[in-house]
């Protein structure tokens, strides 16, 4: 599973790569505040501090977690003249520890599996490569790779619900997606009352936050389905903006 994972997540790595490089990394992303170079920062800055987790966890929880870490190193980061090179170095030194790490890896939330950590890295990786696309105009073609993402976002229904105050629900919440090339994906007991119905796109756009839910064609049947979709959240920090 793990091998699969770090394919995939190496063949979003190098798509977003193939759309940097060359590019004015100065360009404004949907983000506020974040340029091209900041998106390629944080992910930099993500990548080495999942190596620090791996390989010195007692100095990765050593670190000072101020209110600003994110936005602070980003723009950081992003003033690096080899940040392209340093991102490359950052990505395959986490794949390589991922590959041969055991057991659970400290992180800013709960402990995560090898595994876990790649589909994190996979998420994030496509969700900051939207933002930039859509900095630079580009239409990208969904791959099989978003099932990914997907699968965290339906994972971190409680996590959304308890990030927002809310008691986490105890109800199943049955997910169908239609993928790229038309297959069918489900999560959740076919029976559930509640469910969540739609295209995978759309959906990954939802969890990560990259589109309003408003232009997206995912339906919700059920109260706890129709109370998660509007805080769907699939990264990790504090409630998100949103688009």
């Amino acid at each position: 599973m793990i091998t699969e994972l770090l394919a995939d997540l190496d063949a979003e790595s190098r798509e977003l790569d193939a759309l940097v490089d060359g590019a004015d990394w100065t360009l404004p992303t949907p983000a506020r505040g974040w340029t091209i170079g900041h998106q390629i920062g944080h992910l930099m800055w993500t990548d080495k501090a999942a190596v620090l987790a791996i390989t010195d966890p007692e100095a990765f929880q050593a670190q000072p977690l101020t209110a600003d870490i994110v936005d602070r190193t980003a723009e950081e980061a992003a003033a690096l003249p080899d940040l392209l090179e340093q991102w490359r170095a950052s990505r395959a030194e986490l794949r390589e520890h991922l590959a041969a790490a055991s057991g659970k890896i400290l992180w800013f939330g709960p402990p995560m599996s090898p595994a876990s950590m790649a589909t994190a890295r996979l998420m994030e990786t496509w969700a900051h490569g939207q933002d930039v696309a859509d900095a630079l105009g580009v239409v990208r073609e969904p791959t099989p790779r978003i099932r990914h993402v997907c699968h965290i976002g339906v994972r971190t229904i409680g996590f959304a619900f308890l990030l927002n105050g809310l008691a986490v629900p105890e109800v199943p919440v049955r997910v169908e997606l239609t993928g790229p090339g038309g297959e069918l994906w489900t999560w959740g007991p076919e029976d559930a009352e509640n469910r969540v119905t739609g295209p995978a796109l759309d959906f990954a756009w939802l969890v990560t936050q990259r589109r309003n839910r408003k232009e997206l064609a995912v339906e919700a049947v059920g109260d706890v389905a129709q109370e998660w979709l509007p805080i769907a959240q699939a990264f990790a920090g504090p409630p998100g903006g949103g688009r």
